[in-house]
């Protein structure tokens, strides 16, 4: 089975790295994050990804009707 021409350059741009994907570590991390943070870290991600589009749904027949 042959891959796209598209599909093997993004194969072979990350073997290479000319795409960096993500600093990989395999070591421990430096600061361990308590639970407190990482709560806290999680609920501002999904409000700050999740608030502007539940806005957004819920005022969607409003935006509908604009006169």
């Amino acid at each position: 089975m042959s891959l796209p021409a598209a599909s093997r350059l993004f194969r072979s741009a990350l073997r290479t790295q000319l795409v960096p994907v993500a600093n990989w570590s395999y070591k421990p991390a430096k600061n361990h994050l308590s639970t407190a943070e990482q709560v806290f870290a999680m609920t501002a991600l999904f409000v700050a990804i999740l608030g502007p589009s539940s806005w957004v749904l819920a005022h969607m027949e409003d935006y509908k009707h604009h006169k």
